[in-house]
């Protein structure tokens, strides 16, 4: 009778439990819902870390295509901070593929399905809520990619042989076996074998642990399947399909795979007797060290099938971040159209200003603009770069109207000198400009180019002459430039290749305003000196570089007074 008082205890002690764990585990998905709820339309919350940008790069570095966006174009455009301003992903394979996606502009209208996918998650709350606690289950789980712990584990060598526990297990079964005809001698084996196996499953497990977090978000990742395969939608039914077959491949993997999980101790610092109990069987026998290396060894067998489990969960993922990102910003983005040969885009702003003044622009050939210094034409080029990379990566432009080809794009604007090469700006600068020219040179989509301020490392002579004919050569390449310049010389010398734009302020004894609107035809209003009196520079000094000017610009030569 007392057993079986005991058993019902032990049974409801465990049901308790459970339902102590399902309840906190529904509060955490209903407290995260109600978040959700709370955010969406508005801008990720997120704040970033230094070392949280560490791992998006992952999916991206191992998955090369014939056209990237290269790093020096992704840094003139500041993409990442394009990139967390559209980054709602909750799990570390949603941000790597969402980055892979912005450094992999398509270059086919191949967006049939990502499109419908992205409006049925826009449009289903209930559906986009339940992928987006299962990515929050998968979640983010280190400053590395998978990827790189993948290489990791394969270049360290990780997954040993198991023969040496092999032998040590049938060591210490002969040792217990002596014990039943020597006891004295037996038992003395046993302890010699229990000491060894202890000394050298400490000096081997300090080398396995660190490979214990990749072991684990690969079990998330498989698990979540699970969860997939309750959600019931046409639109995601081959991808989760698919995730369903590939999970099967890892049933070898997933068995018995909670001894090598398991932390020490049970990880509560408790001293519970079972789980110390299982720590001592796990030293003696390396029960775990056996059961790592054999998962080791399905991991770098099936290296295909997991990358493609982290494609297409991190593709859900990514696309759940263009919804809400979509939403962000509703009724100011529109789907782009790929057609005809015009770059063609409709108040297009840009995605990290507040309140972005929008500019319209229609053209066949390359653009010239002109203006001075914070009147806008830097942030014009930005915006449309930015825009004709979401567009053909996130299928998403931010305003009323985008038509173009598609394009292979490239910026040279927010050089350095680099010390570390010992170039100087002007070195940077060519350099910069010759890889636009090479990329022209191969086949492919045509280039779409921003160049901001050409050439302004060098003297104003050798500047004009140069920045004319590499300009025409962009022209003549076929090249669609946009291009901007302080030369007002260079709008006389290539009007006939490239269509004239300007942005301009009105500067006034005591304040200056830009209203940065694009205009038609070269700028006509030379600002710089009216600035030197804005922010307090004497007026004889402004005067005198005033006349200087206007003498240059009626005789053609410089009068030092």
């Amino acid at each position: 009778m007392e057993s079986i008082t005991i058993i019902l205890i032990v049974l409801a002690f465990i049901v308790v439990a459970a339902a102590l764990g399902l309840r906190d585990k529904l509060n955490s998905e209903k407290y995260l819902k109600n978040i959700l709820i709370k955010n969406y339309g508005q801008p990720p919350k997120r704040s970033y870390k230094e070392e949280d940008m560490d791992h998006v790069t992952g999916y991206y570095k191992n998955h090369p295509a014939d056209f990237q966006i290269d790093d020096t174009t992704w840094n003139d455009l500041n993409m990442d901070g394009v990139f967390k301003r559209m980054n709602y992903s909750l799990s570390a394979a949603g941000e790597e593929y969402l980055y892979y996606m912005l450094r992999t502009p398509g270059q086919t209208d191949d967006f049939e399905s990502q499109e419908k996918q992205v409006q049925l998650l826009m449009a289903d709350e209930t559906l986009r809520h339940k992928f987006q606690v299962i990515f929050k289950n998968i979640g983010r789980p280190s400053r590395y990619s998978i990827y790189d712990y993948l290489d990791y584990l394969e270049k360290g060598n990780a997954g040993r042989s198991n023969l040496v526990h092999y032998l040590l297990d049938i060591l210490l079964l002969a040792s217990i076996a002596l014990c039943f005809f020597n006891f004295g001698i037996g038992f003395i084996c046993v302890l010699a074998v229990m000491a060894v196996n202890i000394i050298s499953y400490f000096r081997i497990k300090s080398d396995v642990d660190p490979y214990l977090v990749t072991y684990g978000y690969i079990m998330r990742v498989i698990k979540s399947i699970d969860r997939f395969s309750g959600i019931k939608n046409d639109e995601f039914k081959a991808d989760i399909d698919e995730l369903k077959d590939i999970s099967r491949e890892f049933n070898a993997f997933n068995a018995g795979s909670s001894i090598v999980m398991a932390p020490m101790g049970g990880g509560t610092g408790s001293g519970n007797p079972l789980d110390l109990l299982l720590d001592y069987i796990r030293m003696v026998t390396h029960l775990d060290l056996i059961k790592f290396n054999q998962m080791f060894r399905e991991i770098m067998k099936k290296k295909d099938r997991l990358d493609k489990i982290l494609e297409i969960t991190g593709r859900m993922d990514a696309e759940t971040s263009i919804a809400c990102f979509r939403a962000s910003f509703e009724g100011h983005y529109v789907l782009p159209k790929f057609k005809g040969e015009e770059y063609k885009g409709k108040e297009l702003c840009h995605p990290l200003i507040t309140e972005p003044v929008a500019n319209d622009i229609c053209v066949k050939s390359g653009v010239l603009l002109t203006g001075s210094n914070a009147s806008g034409k830097s942030t014009f080029l930005k915006t449309c770069a930015i825009n004709s990379i979401m567009a053909q990566s996130i299928h998403t432009v931010l305003g009323k109207e985008y038509t173009a080809p598609f394009y292979r794009i490239y910026s040279s604007m927010a050089l350095k000198d680099d010390i570390f090469e010992g170039d100087s700006y002007y070195i940077v600068e060519i350099k910069s400009i010759k890889r636009i020219l090479d990329a022209a040179a191969k086949e492919g989509n045509k280039v779409l180019c921003f160049v901001d301020e050409v050439l302004r490392g060098t003297n104003t002579v050798e500047r004009i002459a140069a920045s004319t004919q590499i300009l025409k050569r962009f022209a003549a390449a076929n090249v669609l430039c946009f291009a901007a310049t302080h030369d007002i010389e260079l709008t006389a010398l290539l009007h006939e290749e490239f269509e004239l734009y300007h942005f301009e302020g009105n500067v006034t004894d005591n304040d200056v305003k830009f209203d940065y609107k694009i205009k038609t035809g070269p700028a006509t209003n030379r600002n710089a000196i009216k600035l030197l009196k804005v922010l307090g520079y004497e007026d004889s000094i402004v005067e005198d570089a005033q006349n200087m000017a206007d003498n240059f610009l009626s005789t053609g030569t410089w009068k030092n007074k």
